[in-house]
């Protein structure tokens, strides 16, 4: 198998192009190239009048090692690399403890899922509810301005990610193709098969739902053991060694293999880990709001007379900034199409966050536009000090949402104009349901 990189077609070309450009670029007769798939489709918009398509492609031909040799040179004809997922261990039958998952999102489903597979029948413990119950507490926050602070945009089924673009892309390198795994996965849980191979793949709200489903099924196939409304309160160590979890209901769970999936969002868990002599640190993150334009108008701005194109979809943007003072500004999780909603896990805190459908469909684009922020910007050198100045800032903006778990929100040009003296700008709200989200008053 030979992996062919760079091969650049118009947007607009016959499905019988690609077959001719392999050809091409091997040199070879079309009859010796046997089959062919797709690893990866992107484009190039850097000219608006000229829009190209960019493939990957794994070619299986006649006489590879041969056309290797004859192409030994050439920086886009490789071999194929294994891309196959091999499990890192197998379960003994002598297990005495089954491990314990704490928390069930994007993390949590792997790490269960991957621990079923190899036959360790993992036990994992959800803050919050399933998913579909989940969707109506968070539906209840949007629409009724009520908070459930177990169950949530942040705790559940699925984690904050199941409310969100459901983005599966990253710069970070992974040589070994596991993110791969990912993508097979959940196209067998059920999203489009488009996602192993389009440069930015994403999922979309309402197919995560019963994708999320369809891994719990899997994993509970498997010998796992899946429970809902189990908060873990603490974690028994004895001489350094875990021997077993505790939980808000008063039961304790043996086991002496616990992996921690407990997002971001789980500060007394944090707190509890720090008390029990888990080495916790200080780490810089970044703080922002979200920023809200016409998609219409970055369809327009990065695909010219391209725009609404099938194969290109709702545009995308990614902006940096490198302030004088060392600081980064920069967008960051990017949702065309989406809709921006207020999210919460405890009382009177609110952030905001970002969602999109399958469909991009929706009128307006929206990013976080955040500034990254180091343990020097926190009130004082405690540990947890991050999770204060986070707090400071949700209470906040919770007031300046009228104190209902509104997102607040204000036109760009009001600071734009705003010429005289200190005068404070008065912010208006946002009304959070999906139908409303867009609406700026």
């Amino acid at each position: 198998m030979l992996r062919l990189t760079e091969i650049r077609l118009p947007l607009d070309h016959t499905p019988e192009a690609l077959r001719a450009a392999i050809v091409e670029k091997l040199g070879i007769a079309d009859a010796n190239l046997l089959d062919f798939s797709i690893f990866k489709r992107s484009y190039d918009a850097r000219s608006k009048r000229n829009i190209q398509l960019i493939y990957i492609v794994d070619a299986q031909v006649k006489n590879s090692n041969a056309l290797l040799q004859q192409h030994r040179n050439h920086p886009h004809i490789k071999a194929a690399p294994d891309m196959a997922y091999r499990s890192v261990a197998q379960a003994p039958s002598t297990l005495k403890h089954r491990p314990v998952v704490i928390g069930m999102g994007p993390c949590g489903i792997f790490a269960g899922l991957l621990l079923a597979q190899m036959g360790f029948r993992p036990i994992i413990l959800e803050r919050g509810k399933a998913v579909r119950e989940r969707t109506q507490d968070t539906w209840k926050l949007w629409r009724q301005h009520e908070l459930n602070p177990e169950s949530n945009v942040q705790f559940g089924e699925g984690g904050a990610g199941t409310f969100s673009d459901g983005k599966l892309y990253s710069q970070i390198k992974d040589p070994h193709f596991h993110g791969r795994k990912v993508l097979e996965e959940f196209v067998k849980a059920g999203a489009p098969e488009e996602i192993l191979f389009i440069n930015k793949p994403h999922i979309g709200t309402f197919k995560l739902v019963s994708m999320v489903e369809n891994m719990r099924a899997t994993i509970a196939a498997l010998g796992g053991e899946i429970r809902f409304s189990q908060r873990v309160t603490d974690i028994n160590i004895v001489d350094g060694a875990v021997c077993g979890v505790q939980l808000a209901s008063g039961e304790t769970i043996e086991t002496d293999r616990v992996v921690l999936a407990i997002g971001h969002s789980a500060r007394d868990t944090f707190e509890m880990l720090h008390q029990r002599g888990v080495h916790i640190e200080a780490k810089p993150f970044s703080i922002g709001f979200r920023i809200e334009h016409p998609q219409s108008l970055i369809d327009s701005c990065r695909f010219g007379d391209f725009a609404n194109h099938p194969l290109l979809g709702a545009a995308d943007y990614k902006l940096v900034h490198h302030a004088s003072n060392g600081r980064s500004v920069y967008s960051f999780c990017m949702c065309p199409g989406g809709t921006v909603v207020a999210a919460a896990s405890e009382p009177e805190r609110v952030v905001t966050n970002g969602m999109s459908q399958y469909s991009r469909n929706e009128r307006n684009a929206n990013a976080g536009i955040v500034v990254a922020v180091t343990p020097a910007d926190f009130p004082d050198t405690h540990p947890l000090a991050g999770i204060a100045f986070q707090r400071r800032w949700e209470s906040r903006a919770y007031e300046l949402g009228g104190k209902k778990y509104s997102a607040p929100a204000q036109r760009v040009g009001d600071g734009a104009r705003r010429t005289e003296g200190p005068r404070r700008l008065a912010a208006s709200t946002r009304d959070a349901s999906p139908e409303r989200a867009a609406e700026v008053f």
